[in-house]
């Protein structure tokens, strides 16, 4: 009883912060909502149903768990976000150990993030149920 409370509990605020990121800039959305959905396997099987099926958030949830793939789209995302948060933090009146420290950290999420495959075009049409754009060749 008191493990699903904790995997609902942890569920249910991934999901908050998710949606908070949803308009709040460089606050992640997706990583809230793969944390989320991990969570509400152990715990809440019908939110983790909810969130792999939404439009919106299902289709990252869906290649992260085939491929471990992130779109371009969301590493360019993360990047611009880790970089303003390196700038804030070197000119911020913290620590020189935070100084050094976070951005080392990020740096080697930046490299870990990078190597992650991207998902093909038939990939993403597949799990969004988008058309693909004829690609014109000339």
């Amino acid at each position: 009883m008191l493990r699903t409370f904790l995997w609902r509990s942890l569920a249910l605020l991934c999901v908050a912060l998710g949606l908070i990121g949803v308009v709040v800039p460089g606050m992640p959305t997706t990583v809230f909502m793969l944390i989320a959905a991990w969570a509400g396997t152990r715990g809440w099987p019908r939110l983790e149903h909810w969130l792999v099926n939404h439009p919106r958030f299902g289709p990252p949830i869906v290649l992260w768990r085939e491929q471990g793939a992130m779109s371009r789209r969301a590493k360019c995302a993360a990047s611009t976000v880790m970089m303003i948060s390196v700038v804030l933090i070197a000119l911020s009146n913290v620590p020189n150990s935070v100084k050094i420290g976070v951005p080392l950290f990020l740096c080697g999420l930046l490299l870990w993030m990078w190597r992650r495959p991207e998902p093909t075009a038939e990939d993403e049409r597949r799990v969004t149920n988008k058309r693909l754009r004829p690609v014109r060749r000339d």
